[in-house]
């Protein structure tokens, strides 16, 4: 027990001095989970942001298929517009990333109402927590991809993206994917946001959808990822 109130507050202190230093260098936490797909079979899908009416780039999303589902095909269905058709609001091209905090997230997906009180699933209004088993509960730092919710069984079509290491979150927000390729984008976000949430400039879904299985980002042994300067780890 005298160990336990020792070691503790020590963990602690370190674990704020490495998100410390990596936002001293621009970089956001220090990225503890994968960057290269988890799984090769896994979707794979990209999101073209703009920044103020300026293009910002491309994020390349790997879904979590092979540990949830039906979150991960919901996301990718919002993301091609395949049930559009059906219904205007099932379609992430052309909404705003609503709410950006600086050190923490950047949340969108709100395919109704456009401010964060709106959106809609595949599945209707709302579909249950699908699981917070392996993967799907732990939010491993910059890149992680989370469903946004109003409390436990309350998931829609809003989504965040982690910049940071959000531990707490783990079991309350379900975890489907994680970035691949893009993070100057993820970063170029987080830039215009605020404490509050508001962002300085508007950041728009431009166009979204699948990437063809010929075009995925493949596996790979390399070291740290160049673009962020994250080490690759296993989940």
């Amino acid at each position: 027990q005298f160990l336990y109130f020792i070691v503790t507050p020590v963990i602690s202190m370190l674990h704020s001095l490495r998100s410390y230093v990596g936002n001293m260098l621009g970089l956001g936490a220090l990225r503890n989970g994968p960057f290269h797909p988890v799984n090769p079979a896994n979707p794979q899908v990209f999101l073209d942001v703009t920044i103020g009416g300026d293009s910002a780039g491309r994020i390349t999303i790997e879904l979590f298929n092979d540990c949830v589902p039906k979150t991960a095909d919901n996301f990718r269905q919002l993301c091609t517009g395949a049930q559009a058709k059906r219904n205007r609001a099932l379609h992430y091209k052309g909404t705003r990333f609503h709410r950006v905090i600086p050190g923490f997230m950047c949340q969108g997906g709100d395919t109704t109402k456009g401010d964060g009180t709106g959106g809609e699933s595949i599945y209707g209004s709302k579909f249950a927590d699908e699981s917070f088993k392996g993967k799907a509960g732990r939010h491993f730092g910059l890149g992680t991809l989370s469903m946004a919710n109003a409390g436990p069984n309350t998931n829609g079509s809003q989504f965040f993206l982690c910049t940071a290491d959000t531990p707490w979150l783990d079991g309350k927000h379900v975890v489907f994917g994680q970035v691949l390729e893009g993070y100057h984008v993820l970063k170029a976000i987080e830039n215009v946001g605020s404490s509050g949430g508001r962002t300085s400039r508007a950041v728009f879904i431009h166009e979204c959808g699948e990437v063809p299985k010929g075009k995925k980002t493949k596996p790979s042994t390399d070291g740290p990822d160049s673009s962020s300067g994250k080490k690759s780890a296993k989940p």
